[in-house]
């Protein structure tokens, strides 16, 4: 398990190999040529944009989830 500010501190392409591998895919969706997938890791959450038409990876957007934490 890795921490959400461990998992910041990776390098881009690091990231997105954890993701593939560790991470759980909870919401995917196609929009034009872009692929939002939506992946539950550890305690948080990460969003991975890519751009179909040439298979490269745009944005990965990382959100702490709050009510894990919720007693």
């Amino acid at each position: 398990m890795i921490s959400y500010y461990d998992f910041k501190n990776l390098p881009n392409q690091a990231q997105c190999s954890f993701v593939m591998s560790e991470g759980r895919v909870m919401s995917e969706r196609t929009v034009n040529s872009v692929k939002y997938v939506l992946y539950e890791v550890s305690y948080f959450t990460v969003e991975v944009i890519c751009n179909t038409v040439n298979n490269k990876t745009e944005v990965i957007n990382v959100f702490q989830n709050k009510g894990a934490y919720a007693i």
